[in-house]
């Protein structure tokens, strides 16, 4: 789940070194806290939020299918 997670944040931002991915396991549910650049962080978030709520609706429907809960935190 996080390489489909990491592929997509790949290929938005351009500065992909400074890019960090911490995965928290719990019982039933995953959280992800997202790292980007300063300069990154918009182009992961888009216009009024848009491309970040789809990042998280493409990772709920990952979740669904492992029968997991997952929660994308975009930290500056």
């Amino acid at each position: 789940m996080k390489d489909i997670l990491e592929t997509v944040i790949l290929n938005l931002v351009d500065n992909k070194e400074a890019v960090e991915i911490k995965e928290i396991n719990e019982e039933k549910s995953i959280v992800f806290e997202v790292r980007v650049a300063d300069g990154d962080m918009g182009r992961i978030i888009g216009k009024q939020g848009r491309l970040a709520k789809s990042i998280r609706t493409l990772m709920k429907a990952v979740a669904t299918k492992e029968q997991k809960k997952v929660s994308v935190e975009f930290i500056g």
